[in-house]
């Protein structure tokens, strides 16, 4: 399964970057074009849809392990392509 984003997610903060450059887990969530709530990891080895933004928020800040910045919400709709 290959995992994608499209859209400008929030602006990137330095600690995520250093954080994906060092192999830790940072995700997206926000909405794809029909209105479903999307959790996509940085580097596309992880995410899927969930029933809602609470949801989508609680699976990614577990799979960061509730890292300060590693989850960021995106203004603009995301895809996952499979």
């Amino acid at each position: 399964m290959s995992i994608l984003y499209e859209g400008a997610p929030a602006a990137p903060s330095p600690a995520v970057d250093v954080e994906a450059s060092r192999g830790l887990p940072t995700y997206i969530v926000g909405q794809d074009g029909q209105g479903h709530w999307v959790a996509l990891e940085s580097q596309g080895l992880g995410g899927g849809y969930f029933r809602s933004r609470e949801a989508a928020f609680q699976y990614a800040v577990g799979e960061t392990g509730r890292r300060a910045g590693a989850v960021r919400l995106s203004a603009e709709p995301l895809r996952i392509a499979l």
